[in-house]
């Protein structure tokens, strides 16, 4: 494919009238600038655009529309498909555009669009709040947020976007809107759910709740009690106080602390908790966890919440090979948790693994149609990656999550949480979405009727 060569004229115009910096190819910062989080992922943009306020994304939207250039958003740069980058287009990176304002007497967070959900984690636990996010802190709070938000507080407080009260955002047309239930309604629902595909968001506002130190850490059983640990978590879940969330793993124990040394490389199945209830009551929430087994591990103990939000940084930093398949799991039947078994005792390397995320509770009290995020009848979303630090092994980490994939989307609802897809077609888009489909389409036709912003798990618009 020929690369496309900027316009230095209308490039230089750009240029005249930017507060952050322009990085091309030629440049020394370039090398590291076009870098995303999975290094699976390595494209080369004609241009990248790390802007510093609200102004210099407005000129960078015009610049790619008038100059018919492929146009990408990056704000942490995690998205497991590189959809935070393209080839031969300009990414628009928001890293540049900072700031976390916290109102402890309402309890919201405005939130600029470049920020990573440590910094936002950082800001609020001073005030004793937080919001619902994921669990690894150098994620961005853009992606993560526009594609639902899964983690620690997702059964109590629901998912991210459930908190989410307002955004500011950039349209394809370079104007720019505050959107919420009573402005531009019809943008705000699609919003929430519905990825990048509508604009540039330039400010969240979040609802925030109590929570300071939480009870919270891992349990760990041996592998060959998997699918006894699995029966018994996929009923003591639905069950638990919605104060007590857990995400099922299949993990390999890192060689280091707070991991004992007998425990090192093995591989092993376990859930991760997060106790956000009254302290006096832990040992009673947790006295069938640790009833059941016994486990080989008990690692709960109180901890901040941003201490637990961190946790897995260190495990995960950025330049790793990385390989994502996904689904929706309504039930875990007996056939399928022998599937599950079998193939996370195959893991391929150290650092591969496969999370089942609980997302009953407080989401499954938000009606499907209410946002754009449809499977709120789900109880798990499983991501099933493939993860190792050397590209020679690349093919092996994926050829164990399709097939692990393969084996169990069978027993799936059929879409996926669109955070933990690569690039999958539409029909797999179009499945995730079920019903709000054709309602995004009309969104999409209103507010992006070119497709400007298609470097996403895209909606696409009639005229597309």
């Amino acid at each position: 494919m020929e690369k496309h060569t900027l316009n230095e004229t209308a490039f230089q115009a750009l240029a005249a009238g930017f507060r952050g910096h322009l990085i091309r190819p030629e440049d020394p910062a370039y090398e590291e600038a076009h870098r995303v989080y999975n290094a699976m992922i390595d494209k080369h943009p004609a241009l990248i655009a790390r802007a510093a306020d609200v102004a210099d994304v407005i000129r960078t939207v015009n610049f790619a529309r008038e100059e018919g250039l492929l146009l990408a958003v990056r704000g942490g740069g995690h998205n497991g498909g590189g959809l935070g980058t393209c080839d031969d287009g300009v990414v628009l990176d928001l890293s540049g555009m900072k700031g976390v304002r916290v109102d402890p007497e309402a309890r919201t967070a405005r939130v600029a669009g470049g920020c990573t959900w440590g910094e936002v984690d950082h800001a609020t636990h001073a005030f004793g709040l937080a919001t619902p996010a994921g669990i690894i802190s150098t994620t961005g709070v853009g992606g993560l947020t526009l594609g639902g938000g899964l983690g620690h507080l997702t059964r109590r407080y629901g998912l991210t976007i459930d908190n989410l009260l307002e955004v500011d955002m950039v349209l394809a047309d370079g104007s720019f809107v505050t959107a919420n239930e009573a402005t531009h309604p019809d943008l705000f629902w699609a919003v929430r759910g519905g990825g990048g595909n509508f604009g540039v968001v330039t400010s969240f506002l979040f609802r925030l709740h109590p929570v300071d130190t939480v009870v919270a850490g891992p349990t760990l059983w041996e592998m060959d009690q998997a699918e006894a640990v699995l029966r018994w978590y996929r009923e003591f879940i639905p069950q638990a106080p919605e104060d007590l969330n857990g995400f099922f793993a299949f993990l390999t124990v890192p060689p280091g602390p707070p991991f004992p040394e007998a425990l090192h490389h093995r591989k092993m199945c376990g859930v991760v908790w997060c106790y956000t209830g009254p302290k006096e009551e832990a040992d009673a929430v947790f006295a069938p966890i640790r009833a059941f087994g016994p486990p080989a591990l008990d690692g709960t103990h109180e901890v901040p919440y941003p201490a637990l939000q961190s946790a897995f940084d260190g495990l995960y930093p950025p330049g790793l090979q990385w390989y994502w398949r996904a689904d929706f799991v309504r039930e875990l039947s007996d056939e399928a948790v022998a599937r599950h078994a079998q193939h996370g005792a195959a893991m391929p390397t150290p650092l591969s693994t496969m999370h089942l995320y609980p997302i009953d509770g407080a989401v499954h009290r938000v009606a499907p149609d209410a946002t754009a995020f449809s499977y709120r009848d789900a109880r798990w979303a499983e991501v099933i990656v493939g993860v190792d630090p050397a590209p020679a092994n690349a093919g092996r980490i994926k050829d164990w999550t399709v097939r692990y994939w393969e084996a169990l989307h069978p027993y799936s609802a059929g879409g996926a949480y669109v955070n933990f897809m690569m690039e999958e077609g539409q029909e797999r888009v179009q499945a995730t979405y079920r019903d709000n489909y054709e309602r995004l389409v009309r969104v999409k036709q209103r507010y992006d009727p070119h497709n400007l912003f298609r470097v996403n798990q895209n909606i696409r618009p009639v005229s597309a």
